[in-house]
């Protein structure tokens, strides 16, 4: 005689923890190859084709998965604006610099002339 229903549906529910496990391990690897290549290559949200990238200049804020921040928590908005123009964008200070304030560091501009 086969399976129960109740055995297969044991079966299911151990298997679907293992691929669980295993879908968490292999977005641990694949998050931390995506932070390299951001952080080495500068890149924005914008550059990514992010929704609602570039409104204010900074990244968007982190998706919510399993063990992760809340969408709700953005990046310098939490802490508070340490940096901003007079366009009104504006950077926390953490994580890669913005491309409008690259920008103006590159045309000669100093840190210090964006500080809050």
């Amino acid at each position: 005689m086969g399976k129960s229903y109740g055995e297969m549906v044991e079966q299911i529910e151990k298997l679907q923890a293992e691929a669980n496990a295993l879908k968490r391990k292999e977005m641990d690897g694949i998050i931390k190859r995506i932070r390299e290549a951001i952080s080495t290559y500068g890149l924005t949200a914008a550059d990514l084709g992010l929704k609602g990238a570039g409104k204010r200049g900074r990244p968007a804020g982190k998706t919510t998965l399993a063990g992760r921040k809340s969408a709700t928590k953005k990046t310098g908005a939490a802490r508070g604006a340490k940096f901003r123009d007079p366009s009104g964008n504006t950077w926390g200070g953490r994580g890669p610099r913005p491309q409008w304030l690259r920008d103006a560091l590159a045309s000669g501009r100093k840190l210090e002339d964006f500080a809050v």
